[in-house]
């Protein structure tokens, strides 16, 4: 780019490509958000009533947890269902709906999302930046160590929305502070009854590794090593031993950083045709080809 009119033409170029994959109702993502979570609440009689054993419990419950973030992701950006339809409420219920398994409050999760889509990579204001770790087992363990009580990352979220102090971020408080009370009590009341390791396997420990999961491909990987903010260098396409499915998708998340509004499902297309844009603009893209 040696030029202002190369760099709109780049624009221009970037935008129009981005346009062929936004819009349309992501079907798949609505399946998989609602279907999720009917699964895993299915478990709940299943197991209690012994009809399939705790192994088996342990094994579709943390697959249940881990894949519950995901759909909820693209109703924080109102994929489903865009803001001002009489429809929305679609959008919101396959938010909150796919998300309850991994005790995440749905507007908690959007106003802290989006808080760090504005400020993604400041040290003092993106409440993702506790997660950075200078490599792939330090933030492996700093996951583990962000969740232990008196932790700067426990309390990241918690500061993030008291400081915005909207009615949004107040009602995101409120909703967090609701879902911890519900999940907690429904660990110590289970375990009161006798159920303490059928809840354990059912929710508690499934909730742990998909935590640690989550945090590593969401939060850490597309954006290591987190030290530059700006459009197209806050993060990052990476290849991923475990592939994009392996990955959760994130190996392209330049791309959802750039257009929030492209479906994950279609962020692969949309990188392979945008990529030699994003090469000229100097992007980092971790030799991912294709």
């Amino acid at each position: 780019m040696n030029s202002r009119a190369d760099t709109a033409e780049l624009t221009r170029q970037e935008r129009a490509i981005a346009a062929k994959y936004q819009g349309g109702f992501p079907w798949l993502m609505a399946f998989w958000g609602v279907g999720n979570s009917c699964v895993w609440v299915a478990l709940w009689p299943l197991t209690l009533t012994g009809l399939i054993p705790l192994w088996l419990t342990f094994i579709v419950a943390t697959a249940n947890v881990m894949l519950s973030y995901l759909p909820s992701h693209d109703a924080q950006h109102d994929i489903f269902i865009a803001r001002g339809s009489k429809r929305h409420w679609i959008n919101e219920l396959i938010g909150h709906v796919s998300i309850f398994p991994l005790v995440l409050a749905f507007r908690t999760a959007r106003e802290t999302h989006l808080g760090h889509h504005r400020h993604a990579n400041d040290p003092a204001l993106d409440p993702d930046y506790p997660s950075h770790a200078p490599n792939a087992w330090a933030a492996l363990w700093k996951t583990i160590e962000n969740r232990q009580p008196g932790s700067a990352g426990k309390a990241r979220y918690g500061a993030y929305l008291t400081a915005k102090g909207t009615p949004a971020a107040k009602a995101a408080l409120r909703d967090g502070l609701l879902m911890q009370t519900f999940f907690y009590t429904v660990l110590a009341a289970m375990a009161w009854a006798g159920y303490a390791i059928e809840v354990a396997v059912l929710w508690w420990l499934p909730r742990h590794i998909a935590q640690t999961y989550i945090s590593f491909f969401l939060s850490w990987a597309p954006h290591h090593p987190a030290q530059e903010q700006g459009r197209y260098r806050e993060t990052r396409a990476f290849k991923s031993r475990l592939g994009n499915l392996g990955s959760m998708g994130m190996q392209y998340h330049i791309v959802h950083h750039l257009y929030p509004t492209i479906p994950l499902t279609k962020t692969p297309a949309a990188y392979r045709e945008l990529r030699p844009i994003l090469e000229a603009r100097g992007c980092e893209l971790g030799g991912l080809a294709r």
